[in-house]
């Protein structure tokens, strides 16, 4: 975490799991831990790589209110950074990504809709927080490895199901045409009961008829 005079950062370090044709999310947290109120911006060195939300807002001075499970005296903004869907993956997942967060004090009473880029223009004058935050690539969760189910001696090791597709969607196949069979079957159980019950009121109708 970072500990700047204006905003506490986490993480320094924007870390997605990496997937190929998918888009992936990474949080970031702000806190003000001072009395003041502060704007910030997020950059990217690669802007249509990544979208942000919100990438500019105010983050409000100490509050005595609780704010969904965070600590009191401490509020906090929550930004979401997204990675658009990737056709390929860099070379040994290394990433040269770098997000710019700038944070500066604004008047009191602040909102989002006053933030302008001017505000950010250390040119003019103004005292600006920079913090770098690097970009990293992670392998995602691999599944656990396949057990081959054990067999009697002299015959090959049976394979799971989930070592081969095609198994899965024979088993699939195979239960969806036992339960087809079975709701035929019990239809047909059905229709015979009906018939044997008209039948059965139709004899005794005749029994009280003769």
């Amino acid at each position: 975490m970072s500990t700047a005079d204006l905003l506490s950062i986490e993480p320094l370090e924007l870390k997605f799991s990496f997937e190929l044709r998918k888009q992936i999310s990474c949080g970031l947290q702000l806190s003000n831990k001072t009395d003041n109120y502060v704007a910030f911006k997020v950059k990217t060195t690669n802007p249509k790589k990544y979208c942000v939300r919100p990438n500019t807002g105010v983050v409000l001075p100490r509050s005595t209110c609780d704010v969904i499970g965070l600590l009191l005296n401490e509020l906090l903004v929550l930004i979401l950074v997204t990675m658009q869907a990737q056709k390929e993956a860099p070379p040994d997942m290394q990433c040269r990504d770098k997000f710019l967060l700038q944070s500066v004090k604004v008047n009191e009473g602040a909102s989002a809709k006053d933030i302008t880029a001017e505000m950010f223009n250390k040119e003019a004058g103004h005292v600006v927080e920079e913090c770098k935050l690097k970009v990293v690539y992670v392998s995602p969760p691999q599944p656990p490895s396949p057990v081959r189910e054990g067999s009697e001696e002299g015959s090959p090791p049976r394979v799971s199901a989930s070592d081969n597709g095609h198994a899965n969607a024979a088993e699939f196949a195979a239960a969806r045409a036992l339960i087809t069979k079975l709701t035929a079957e019990k239809n047909s159980a059905i229709q015979q009961n009906n018939k044997l019950r008209q039948e059965l009121v139709r004899g005794i109708n005749r029994d009280f008829t003769s």
